[in-house]
């Protein structure tokens, strides 16, 4: 059987998407070390995780598990993190966060065992975390620039890209809550539709969100009480087809109002206590272009 891969948008039909079940890595993860909340529940954390897969399969999407068990890596669950996968194959990433440096290269062996090639890998000082990236359109890359990516990366990742003409425009990110905290560019901004994104404002670039109104996105805006619990963080399984994280319900009514079927998850141990959502804990490769 051939193996379809090809994931340059964030919203065509998923149909197979990469996951890492927590493991005893998780549930062993010092919360001051990773920067948690709280010491997760391994028992309870797989349940949410196995109860956010069973939502994907239902919804017409494969799952692959990434099984390579990595004993030191507590936030390899956050699959979406250490590659970015194109029409051509998979692009391997080199992480910003010190404690996650070893995950790119385990996630290149489970690509080579899918039979999806490596087109490129970044190298020497670059730093870059799929968390930054975000397909604008299939021909359009948004690399956020902060503490888990630099100029760099974007400089390779350019390089990369052209040679099949995708264009990547830089997206500065602020300082917020410092270096410590995991804000990504996809912590402001979910594309739930081709043109219609879920952001929070006050954390966007002017430049961006100004390139956003230009290619004609209706931005919807969350409001300010539920961005601490990911509101922004959502995974379109098709366009207008929504998973976030329960407890958001304004967002939710909000998403709903714009035309999308909405489904969440229980993520307290796997999303809450771990800082990220639906979105990191996936790895799509292949979205079926409508």
């Amino acid at each position: 059987m051939t193996r379809h891969y090809g994931c340059q948008d964030m919203v065509s039909p998923l149909r197979t998407v990469l996951v890492k079940r927590p493991d005893q890595a998780f549930g062993a993860a010092d919360p001051q070390a990773w920067h948690y909340a709280g010491r997760p529940d391994l028992t309870v954390a797989q349940q949410e995780h196995d109860a956010l897969t069973n939502i994907l399969r239902t919804n017409g999407a494969e799952i692959i598990y990434h099984d390579e068990y990595l004993p030191d890596y507590a936030d390899s669950i956050f699959a979406f993190d250490p590659s970015l996968v194109t029409d051509s194959g998979a692009i391997i990433l080199s992480m910003g966060k010190q404690k996650r440096r070893g995950e790119e290269a385990a996630m290149a062996r489970t690509y080579e065992k899918l039979g999806i090639p490596i087109v490129a890998t970044l190298h020497g000082e670059a730093r870059a975390e799929g968390g930054d990236l975000l397909w604008v359109d299939h021909d359009t890359l948004a690399v956020g620039l902060g503490f888990r990516t630099n100029a760099e990366a974007l400089r390779q990742l350019r390089e990369a890209l052209d040679t099949i003409g995708v264009k990547v425009i830089p997206v500065e990110l602020p300082y917020y809550t410092g270096p410590e905290a995991c804000l990504h560019l996809l912590s402001m901004i979910s594309i739930v539709d081709y043109h219609t994104a879920v952001v929070h404002p006050p954390l966007m670039a002017v430049p961006f969100w100004q390139e956003l109104q230009r290619r004609d996105f209706k931005l919807i805006e969350i409001p300010e009480a539920e961005y601490d619990t990911m509101a922004t963080n959502v995974l379109a399984l098709a366009p207008r087809k929504c998973l976030m994280l329960e407890g958001n319900p304004i967002t939710k009514r909000l998403l709903e109002d714009a035309g999308c079927k909405v489904m969440t998850y229980r993520g307290n141990e796997i999303s809450l206590k771990a800082e990220g959502g639906p979105t990191c804990l996936t790895r799509p490769i292949w979205r079926e272009y409508i």
